[in-house]
């Protein structure tokens, strides 16, 4: 597991704007020209586009002729943008394969690479950041219950956390050690997501598992710096 205080690379350590519905951006957009906006603005559409449709109808009954259809595009070219069905929705979690990475890149000076984590994902939490898993924004649900109700994009989606390790690996300096780090974040920041969401989706308030979702998180960070050992019961 990773030790507390760890500097980067010294040992052990989820693009396009993602869109998710409620999710607003946190760093501003760079400067960007004309072809590549023109280029934005059409995968927004399609992938809006396409998403309605599976919100709609369910992911596995509509076709991709549908889609290409339904954005005024050739089916080609729908696949220049989206080289599978399921990146038409899991596109808009692109920009979150490196925000570990970016935030251990970004943290200020004096602050480990896993403190900069945690309280990147505290802050989420309080924020309600769908990406924590604890937003209960009719919109953001309704995503997630496609996405977590569809097997082909839960099995998409782990390509895209592959990517996130090998960002946050990267981030962490390289080598075994830092790739065994990163794969236990991610996996962490994963299964905290999902236990959120999973109690959001079953009836109860963001704002009611908030307290026990901080909770949790702090325990969660607790265990990337002690291991696998038996932790203290409270």
């Amino acid at each position: 597991m990773v030790m507390s205080g760890e500097e980067t690379g010294s040992g052990p350590g989820s693009g396009a704007d993602v869109r998710v519905p409620g999710r607003t951006s946190e760093r501003p957009p760079a400067p960007v020209g004309l072809r590549e906006r023109k280029k934005r603005l059409t995968y927004q559409a399609v992938s809006d586009a396409a998403i309605t449709m599976f919100l709609e109808r369910g992911f596995d009954k509509v076709s991709v002729a549908e889609v290409a259809a339904a954005a005024d595009i050739s089916k080609p070219t729908l696949f220049r943008y989206f080289p599978a069905k399921e990146d038409l929705v899991l596109h808009r979690f692109a920009d979150h394969e490196e925000e570990s990475a970016r935030v251990v890149a970004e943290r200020p000076p004096g602050e480990s690479p896993l403190d900069a984590l945690r309280r990147h994902f505290l802050d989420g939490l309080d924020r309600r950041d769908p990406v924590t898993g604890l937003c209960d924004v009719p919109e953001v649900l309704a995503f997630l219950r496609l996405l977590y109700g569809t097997p082909s994009l839960v099995a998409r989606m782990y390509a895209y956390q592959g990517r996130s390790e090998a960002a946050l690996a990267r981030a962490l300096g390289g080598g075994l050690p830092a790739r065994l780090a990163a794969g236990q974040i991610v996996a962490v920041l994963r299964i905290l997501a999902l236990e959120n969401w999973r109690r959001i989706d079953a009836g109860e308030s963001a704002e009611g598992v908030h307290a026990s979702a901080v909770r949790a998180a702090e325990q969660a960070f607790v265990q990337l710096r002690t291991g696998l050992e038996p932790q203290p019961r409270s």
